[in-house]
């Protein structure tokens, strides 16, 4: 379950990138509950998740262009480097008691503009500090550490804004970012050989979309994606309304609704880890993803913590298996030499369609209700899952060729990779 920790990079990137994750979600935490408290206003709650994320759909290809042709091992030092700065700027401002709501959008719409260079490099780079067989481990530990992160952080985020404020959780946040940079500079990291230049920018970014658009598997992984973040995902968005107005519960209790998401999520990154081989991974995303749809709907009706709780585990679970085994399916199909900009469609449809659908769900939020919108994005997940589901298996063939000749080409046994994918690509009778 553990095997791609016996990388000594991979070691050193993931003991400091969970201290990182679990700052990051205190942050969150935190901010999300000083806009609340500063405004009362679920429609500023959605502009400041908008604010923060729209930056990674508009950017994310200009990142993923930047990690195909430079080092992604340097990338990742310089945007977590910066991320750090600009928690110690949001921590300053609020512990001198000089923070407004437009600082916040500020500093999220800046943070979100690192995070569209950080998150294709960073999740390119796993592939360089593992061996291709780890691969899959070590984008389920990815999840594992992250929300393991989700469970301490909100947790501590909820203790420490009750007991001294949203800056302290800011400035912890900061601090944490020491221990993954450390990581980072302590790697032995060999060169990666770049790209020859034959096309322009433009064109290499192009070259990415046209890739995508004309792969059906990861074309469809990628819309399923997108929609459920588009619909579903804002669902964390409207939590302090739930937390406050519904179940009112506090910081505390907002701390314990994210905590048990993280729960749920990390207990599905523990299935994905000990899985060995890719085999069932697309019926995994559809099942996932109709039963987060159903999580929410039964989410949305609950009046009680204790069945807040019961309906968010299994959506934590569901949401994270989609998310990962996605993930883990494109990787294994794309070519290294257009991973940074395949992945930066990737983080456009997973991070970059959710601030579009916040600022949709708090809108809505302010007319209809916080509960009737989670309602309505879970039941939009389970007909974009319909779909999916219906044309997935003409598409298992084609996703067989892409994985066998990735595999192929990063040295991966080939009798393994057969068995594998003879499994995945002669199921459609079943």
């Amino acid at each position: 379950m553990f095997r791609a920790l016996r990388h000594r990079n991979y070691r050193l990137f993931f003991c400091g990138q969970i201290i990182s994750l679990i700052g990051t979600w205190m942050q969150s935490i935190a901010q999300s509950w000083l806009v609340y408290t500063l405004t009362k206003s679920s429609l500023l709650l959605g502009l400041v998740a908008f604010t923060g994320q729209i930056p990674i759909f508009l950017f994310a290809p200009l990142g993923g262009l930047f990690a195909d042709r430079y080092s992604r091992y340097r990338t990742v030092i310089a945007t977590q480097t910066a991320s750090m700065v600009l928690a110690f700027i949001l921590a300053a401002l609020t512990l001198l008691g000089h923070i407004h709501v437009w600082e916040i959008i500020l500093l999220s719409a800046l943070l979100g503009l690192v995070n569209a260079f950080d998150i294709p490099a960073r999740q390119a780079f796993v592939v360089e500090m593992v061996v291709p067989g780890d691969l899959i481990n070590a984008i389920a530990l990815n999840s594992a550490m992250f929300n393991g992160a989700r469970i301490l952080g909100p947790s501590i985020a909820g203790i420490l804004v009750a007991a001294i404020g949203e800056g302290w959780c800011f400035f912890g946040n900061g601090a944490s970012y020491i221990a993954v940079i450390t990581g980072l500079l302590l790697m032995t990291v060999i060169p990666r050989q770049q790209p020859k230049r034959t096309v322009s920018g433009l064109e290499s970014v192009k070259e990415g979309f046209r890739f995508v658009a004309h792969t059906a598997p990861i074309r469809a992984l990628l819309l399923l994606l997108g929609v459920v973040s588009l619909t579903g995902m804002p669902y964390a968005v409207l939590m302090p309304i739930f937390a406050d107005k519904i179940l009112h519960a506090g910081p505390r209790g907002l701390g314990l609704l994210m905590g048990s998401t993280g729960v749920g999520a990390l207990a599905a990154t523990m299935v994905l880890a000990s899985k060995r081989e890719v085999h069932g991974l697309g019926r995994w995303v559809n099942y996932a993803s109709t039963g987060f749809g159903v999580c929410l709907i039964l989410f949305s009706f609950s009046r009680s913590m204790p069945l807040c709780i019961a309906f968010l585990l299994p959506a934590g679970f569901c949401m994270l298996l989609q998310m990962s085994s996605s993930n883990t399916l494109i990787q294994t199909m794309v070519p290294d030499a257009l991973r940074g900009r395949v992945m930066s469609v990737y983080s456009m449809m997973f991070m970059g369609m959710a601030p579009v659908g916040a600022l949709v769900a708090g809108a809505l939020a302010h007319r209809l209700g916080a509960p009737f919108t989670v309602a309505l994005g879970g039941g939009v997940c389970i007909a974009a899952s319909f779909v999916f589901g219906s044309k997935w298996p003409a598409m298992r063939g084609e996703a067989r060729q892409l994985i066998l000749a990735q595999g192929m080409r990063s040295g991966e046994p080939p009798e393994e990779m057969v068995g594998q994918m003879d499994a995945l690509g002669n199921r459609k009778s079943s």
